[in-house]
């Protein structure tokens, strides 16, 4: 089986050993992305809906340099800093997955990159 790297100036550049994203086996394999601005390299903010939203439009950038889309996500992990903020989450994670609704897991988290609020990585199907 063949892998191959997805790398895509769109979204944040891994901030350490590790590919954005690796194709394998007709799947994408999304490493976590934490809500940083990759015009910036700053947090969008401290607020947790932005920071749901900035995520989940990194992971869609990467997504799409990957030859596939938030459409084609079958499980997310989310990891929260603070469980207390799901719903506040959920509000934005739902607009985004509206009618691909993936399997997934939601985690709290001791601590996160750059201590960010949420992080999430994603398998997708590569095309579906």
């Amino acid at each position: 089986m063949n892998k191959e790297i997805v790398s895509t100036d769109n979204a944040p550049g891994a901030i350490g050993p590790y590919s954005q994203a690796i194709k394998a086996g007709g799947m994408v394999f999304c490493s976590g992305q934490i809500p940083i601005d990759p015009a910036t390299g700053n947090f969008v903010s401290d607020v947790v809906s932005e920071q749901t939203e900035q995520v989940l439009k990194n992971l869609s950038e990467v997504l799409k340099a990957a030859g596939t889309s938030l459409d084609d996500v079958v499980k997310t992990t989310v990891f929260l800093a603070d469980m207390n903020d799901f719903a506040e989450m959920n509000e934005v994670y739902s607009q985004f997955f509206s009618d691909n609704k993936p399997a997934r897991a939601t985690v709290q988290a001791a601590r996160l990159p750059r201590d960010a609020k949420v992080e999430i990585d994603c398998i997708a199907v590569i095309g579906q």
